[in-house]
């Protein structure tokens, strides 16, 4: 099994993605039996020792690359990703980065923000000229776009952002949300049995 399919078979099983905010929340993750990871905590002379470390264990590592300090947003920033550091993929709001992440054989994941509906619009235009490998809408609390976005595109849905308690991952994954990623952590656990 290739790694897009590894990866897309346990998000449909867990249903759930750590959302790693800070170096106490690696080992969080590691104890709770999620297989995949926002990591969105480091910096450029940290970050490969984080990729390692949870690759060590088996978990399926993705940079939030607006926040991990020191790393450019270009070509040259994500060879250096691909070839040096080698996480499972990225997660970033630009776009640009998508394809350029595809061609490094990286998983790549859109985030996009719900703000309104030329935000709306403008996102769902650019994932199909773009096609990630998945694309995260935030914030979660709002079923009925993940209902909507679910029907005008084929691409993954992972929903975060506000997620408080088990009924707002409930909520998303039955409006359609394949995954749900949160940073509280006391809400890591694998969500199959809510299917």
């Amino acid at each position: 099994m290739d790694r897009i399919n590894e990866f897309e078979f346990y998000l449909n099983r867990d249903r759930m993605i750590a959302s790693v905010k800070t170096p106490k929340s690696l080992e969080l993750f590691l104890e709770s039996e999620v297989k995949a990871a926002f990591l969105l905590t480091g910096n450029i002379s940290v970050i490969k020792r984080y990729v390692e470390l949870l690759t060590e264990h088996d978990r399926f590592v993705f940079l939030h690359l607006e926040k991990i300090k020191g790393i450019s947003y270009d070509k040259e920033g994500l060879k250096f990703i691909a070839k040096f550091v080698k996480p499972t993929g990225i997660v970033t709001t630009k776009s640009s980065l998508i394809q350029l992440a595809k061609k490094e054989g990286l998983i790549a994941i859109q985030r996009l923000f719900l703000v309104d509906t030329d935000a709306v619009a403008n996102g769902l235009k650019v994932v199909e000229e773009i096609q990630p490998d998945a694309l995260e809408i935030m914030p979660a609390l709002i079923p009925e776009m993940i209902e909507k976005l679910k029907v005008k595109t084929s691409c993954p849905l992972i929903t975060g952002g506000l997620i408080q308690n088990q009924r707002h991952i409930d909520q998303a994954l039955q409006s359609g949300a394949v995954a749900v990623s949160t940073g509280r952590n006391w809400l890591w656990k694998t969500q199959n049995s809510h299917e």
